[in-house]
């Protein structure tokens, strides 16, 4: 039965300073996707490049301490992708794919574009980019599973205060429709809806007022998945008991495969 988690670290020393790495050690999950590393490959200590025993691999950014994604694994992958083939994006270490069988694991970090026009256009571009890449992933015919930060509420019910961010990155109509076309034309599933239906599910908190304290949250973490692999998912966990990052993890078991 596969476990897989996703976490955005928001920097993986300053996670386990907090200690991200024992929690993780405690989950038995077969499958970790994180993001946002913030770290290049000589900051990557022993723990951080196989904590436990995981075998890890990873897409650095070429900025320091900028983005970064990465998956761990109780297996050795049959093969590994680093990047998906869009220079502009790739530079900034948004991708890993990991190939276990006829599973995929995917760890993506989509951009932000909520500090300005400019990166709120960059944002539009991998848009464009993505959805053909995802596209071609469909029509591989494999099981896949693609976790991560997609910086974008899909539905009103994925984020607290829904009318007061339509003008906003992260919930503008043109996201919110590319997220629909990802599910209704591209075909894959946004698994987490499927197994909790629930208002208030968010997985990230602003660190900005008492955001965390009240529950004004977004759910912009998300495991993207084809739809044999949905279909076996049992239970999803949103995991707040330990602030790891400004994310909390999001934890989906799967069925036997």
């Amino acid at each position: 039965m596969p476990k897989i988690i996703s976490a955005n670290l928001n920097g993986i020393r300053s996670a386990a300073k907090k200690g991200f790495f024992e929690w993780m050690a405690k989950q038995d999950a077969d499958f970790i996707c994180v993001q946002e590393l913030k770290a290049q490959a000589p900051d990557m200590t022993p723990e951080f490049l196989n904590p436990g025993g995981y075998h890890g691999h990873f897409h650095y950014a070429e900025k320091k301490g900028y983005s970064g994604t990465g998956v761990y694994s109780k297996i050795e992958p049959d093969r590994v992708v680093i990047g998906f083939g869009a220079p502009e994006f790739d530079a900034e270490g948004r991708y890993v794919r990991c190939d276990y069988g006829n599973l995929t694991v995917i760890s993506v970090y989509c951009p932000s574009g909520s500090s300005g026009p400019e990166r709120q256009e960059a944002k539009f571009r991998f848009m464009d980019l993505f959805l053909p890449h995802l596209q071609q992933l469909h029509a591989e015919g494999r099981e896949v599973v693609i976790c991560g930060d997609w910086n974008i509420a899909h539905k009103e019910i994925d984020l607290k205060n829904w009318k007061g961010n339509k003008k906003n990155s992260g919930f503008l109509p043109e996201e919110r429709e590319w997220m629909t076309r990802i599910f209704d034309e591209v075909g894959f599933v946004d698994v987490h809806r499927g197994l909790d239906p629930r208002e208030e599910q968010y997985t990230w908190w602003s660190n900005r007022g008492q955001a965390w304290a009240k529950n004004v949250g977004w759910r912009i973490d998300y495991h993207v998945a084809t739809p044999g692999i949905a279909a076996k998912a049992t239970t999803v966990a949103i995991y707040k008991e330990e602030r790891f990052s400004d994310h909390a993890p999001l934890t989906i078991d799967y069925g036997a495969l």
